[in-house]
């Protein structure tokens, strides 16, 4: 039997990937302040998230979970969220008709301010301070005093959380996501792209569907399904402090609920079965998830899932599986065949991003190649189906904005573009058009898994 749980239980268990704040009781008295501050999301739309990721567990829906590697304090404008907002349902759009089941929109955002880094210390010509850990624990300038952390930056990641949720809820509600004013946000894309003949035909469907909708009397000013959206909000649960003051007890069903965010993960560096982390996340009763990389074995997995769901519930945990695209064919069938063997119900996700960075050239950026992403994400769905079981996601970094920070994709991002607009305060992220891209391929899997097609014998890298 588990040990009995509370929101500071995690407190006694073993902690990586923490700051060294220079005042303990400064930290005491931030976390206390922010425990009478309001909730940033109700449990009610934390078990609404979880009915949903039911669905993508069982087969019948979609996960599409992506935003920012790192959010800023300095880029936190309603632009750059409206911009987010665009791409995100531009994506989950062409998803949507391509499987023919719902999508599932999970966003990294309104709470994505902390990142583990590999080393607790960063040197620059000759002068060593501690590493970036996101905007909420200490500055990315390399000065001493912006990488002391500092406490009150818990409370300005709280105020921009808020803020970006109340903008994120009137896009959402308000008329913004109306269907037919989101396809045709897509067809600047499908006419500008070199690739565009490869996607002209799935846009000219969903153009020919909508017209279908209206002429017999399905409008976004009858059907209230048609110009709004659910988008639920996610981040790692790194600082657990501050995790901990926004955990609240539920009153009408008296369970504990992390209100940070509707979905809490933890990292592929804090899933020890000892850790803190894997604490916390086992008491709240949000739809939670964990990454999963190459280091994983089949029995710890099994153990993690019997931790963090022992009631085996349809939606509550997500595995998000970030090998690499050399190292999936690896690893994930020893995984799912493991899973599968013990009957556990989880959603199973392919995060393409974080095994795939490399750095480029004689330049020294990180960055990510598209073909390679590609690669990840044909591999993840070729060996679920050879498994019989369900791709049920994908989790991506991603940005609204035109940045050049990932190499590859139909309109190429090269090696000599990356110092134009490279924008990430940690990793590199998919742009704008690389993002509509990788939804247009996926959305191609997707019709091909529906219908039952035999595969291609041609690849679908990008530029074919």
């Amino acid at each position: 039997m588990a040990p009995r749980w509370s929101p500071d239980s995690w407190r006694t268990k073993p902690i990586e990937q923490v700051p060294v704040y220079p005042d303990p009781d400064q930290v005491a008295q931030v976390e206390q302040q922010l425990t009478s501050f309001p909730p940033l999301v109700f449990a009610g739309e934390a078990r609404e998230l979880k009915a949903k990721l039911a669905r993508v567990a069982q087969g019948e829906a979609f996960l599409l979970q992506g935003g920012d590697c790192a959010e800023s304090f300095a880029e936190h404008s309603a632009d750059t969220i409206r911009d987010f907002f665009r791409v995100f349902l531009q994506m989950a759009v062409v998803l949507t008709y391509a499987g023919g089941s719902p999508v599932v929109k999970l966003g990294r955002i309104a709470g994505q301010f902390a990142k583990p880094r590999s080393s607790p210390t960063e040197t620059q010509d000759g002068k060593e301070l501690p590493s970036y850990r996101g905007d909420i624990i200490n500055g990315i300038d390399f000065t001493e005093e912006s990488r002391t952390p500092d406490p009150q930056r818990m409370l300005m990641a709280y105020r921009q959380a808020a803020a970006t949720l109340n903008l994120l809820r009137a896009f959402a509600q308000g008329g913004y996501a109306n269907l037919e004013h989101v396809h045709q946000w897509n067809l600047g894309f499908v006419k500008d792209s070199p690739a565009g003949h490869r996607y002209q035909e799935l846009s000219d469907h969903i153009a020919e569907t909508l017209r279908f909708m209206r002429a017999i009397g399905l409008t976004p000013e009858n059907a209230p399904q048609l110009r709004s959206t659910s988008l639920y909000t996610s981040h790692e649960a790194l600082l657990l402090g501050y995790e901990q003051a926004l955990t609240r007890v539920d009153s009408t069903s008296g369970d504990w609920y992390a209100t940070s965010g509707h979905f809490l993960w933890a990292g592929d560096r804090t899933r020890q079965l000892d850790s803190a982390h894997m604490d916390y996340l086992r008491g709240i009763k949000n739809p939670i998830g964990v990454k999963c990389g190459p280091s994983i074995k089949a029995d710890d997995l099994l153990k993690m899932i019997d931790l963090l769901s022992p009631q085996n519930e349809p939606g509550r945990l997500t595995l998000i599986c970030r090998f690499g695209a050399e190292k999936v064919g690896s690893h994930l069938p020893a995984l799912i065949q493991a899973v599968e063997r013990e009957g556990k119900s989880v959603v199973w996700a392919c995060d393409p991003m974080h095994g795939n960075t490399i750095k480029a050239g004689s330049s020294g950026y990180r960055t990510r190649p598209f073909d390679l992403i590609l690669s990840e994400v044909e591999a993840f769905f070729d060996i679920h189906r050879s498994e019989g079981t369900h791709a049920g996601g994908i989790h991506v970094e991603m940005t609204g904005q035109n940045v050049t920070e990932c190499v590859g994709g139909a309109k190429a991002v090269t090696e000599t573009d990356l110092s134009d607009r490279y924008h990430t305060h940690c990793d590199p992220r998919l742009n704008a058009d690389q993002s509509i891209e990788l939804a247009f391929i996926v959305a191609e899997r997707l019709k091909r898994e529906r219908e039952g097609r035999p595969e291609p014998k041609v690849s679908i890298a990008a530029g074919e």
